[in-house]
């Protein structure tokens, strides 16, 4: 049987310039460079990928040696401060024994302690003030947004 429409039908693929058809058309040309760009696209994305896992990777070996680094200052500096707590006492008990025999045990207890009180009412009113400016800084933000 006879094919009703002869403008369809495919050349024969021994016919001569079949493939030469095929191969100068522009689609080919076009199916080539997409083909390319595809490629690159991919090789893009792995090298994206590549360099992600890389920062990635940096990122938590930065972190895990920061942690290392401020747990190690922290017991520093807590130790520093057991270091000078156990100083102050010690100063403290050096003071009562010095003033001992020019007022009395008692009064040069009484001294020692004064003194310290005194310091403690200062460092207290201190804080106080810096906490009321950061206080402040917050209070002015509350007011801006609202």
């Amino acid at each position: 049987m006879q094919d009703s429409n002869p403008g369809l039908q495919e050349p024969p693929a021994d016919a001569p310039g079949a493939d030469d058809d095929a191969a100068d058309s522009p689609f080919a040309a076009a199916e080539d460079a997409l083909t390319g760009l595809r490629e690159e696209i991919a090789v893009l994305v792995e090298d994206a990928r590549t360099y992600a896992e890389a920062e990635v990777a940096f990122q938590k070996t930065r972190a895990t040696i920061a942690g290392k680094t401020a747990g190690r200052a922290a017991a520093m500096l807590v130790l520093a401060l057991v270091l000078l707590h156990l100083a102050l006492i010690a100063l403290a008990v050096g003071a009562v024994i010095a003033l001992a025999p020019l007022v009395t045990i008692w009064g040069a207890i009484a001294i020692v302690v004064g003194v310290l009180l005194i310091g403690v009412a200062a460092l207290v009113l201190a804080a106080r003030k810096d906490a009321d400016v950061v206080a402040a800084l917050f209070n002015n933000v509350k007011g801006d947004s609202a």
